[in-house]
């Protein structure tokens, strides 16, 4: 069982889940299981036989803009439901049994971030991180960063460290020695109408090659491709305007920054 707090699986809700399919399969190298109508027609995606994520059609009612969902691994859904609520946090939905699979709650921080709580049953989550097409790493884009910064670590037990450069707002939260997830405070330079969320990064072998494709098949490149030294990456929208980053975490490039322990 993956550690509390530890990022454990992705999915998202798309009005054109064939149109998804589609665009994830060239992009990412995806694979789709067969729907289960049983779960509201829950897909899976596979990268090299792994499952990686899911795609599935949206609840009536909740027809609105799409956004890849972040779940975080929890050995009891209800005591970590509570702990939102603590933290200034509201439940969404759940937590709910799904099956054996699991149990799964929706919650949304202070700031107006939503995520979500998976308790593994027969189903933990990622089968492969960090591999092409897999699921590498993400960011909390807040606009409200001192109450992301209280929230997360309150929830999940993390502390921080801040990332010393006067240009950016951006802080790491580690979970034990490992970083587990980036917060990032949203400037004037992102649209008011865009709103909070979190950023999912899924590695693939050749940043600029996937841009490529993706543009191609009416995705929107939204910044780089850019070289860093965690790889080189790219924040897109798929051409149903969900938000998402690739990165080839074999091209790195410069220094490490410099992060400060935050007491």
């Amino acid at each position: 069982m993956r550690p509390e707090g530890t990022p454990c699986w992705a999915d998202a809700m798309f009005g054109d889940v064939e149109g998804a399919k589609h665009f994830y399969g060239d992009v990412l190298g995806w694979t789709f299981g067969v729907s289960s109508s049983e779960y509201g027609d829950y897909t899976q995606c596979y990268a090299d036989g792994k499952a990686v994520a899911a795609v599935v059609p949206p609840v009536p009612g909740q027809e609105d803009q799409a956004q890849w969902c972040l779940y975080f691994a929890t050995a009891d859904a209800e005591a970590s439901a509570a702990r939102v609520r603590e933290a200034g946090g509201d439940v969404v939905m759940g937590p709910m049994r799904v099956g054996d699979f699991g149990t799964m709650c929706l919650a949304r921080d202070p700031g107006g971030v939503v995520f979500g709580l998976w308790q593994g049953g027969t189903h933990e989550g990622f089968e492969a991180v960090a591999e092409p097409g897999a699921y590498c790493w993400a960011e909390v884009f807040t606009r409200e960063p001192g109450a992301s910064d209280a929230f997360f670590p309150a929830v999940f037990g993390y502390t921080a460290k801040q990332m010393e450069d006067d240009n950016v707002d951006f802080r790491v939260f580690d979970l034990g020695e490992e970083p587990v997830l980036g917060r990032m405070a949203m400037t004037d330079d992102f649209p008011s109408e865009v709103r909070p969320y979190i950023n999912v990064y899924f590695t693939v072998p050749d940043c600029d090659a996937a841009v490529t494709r993706a543009t191609a098949l009416g995705g929107t490149l939204r910044f780089g491709p850019m070289s860093t030294p965690f790889g080189r990456f790219a924040a897109l929208s798929d051409p149903q305007g969900t938000d998402f980053s690739v990165i080839d975490v074999t091209r790195t490039e410069g220094d490490m920054p410099k992060l400060t322990d935050v007491r």
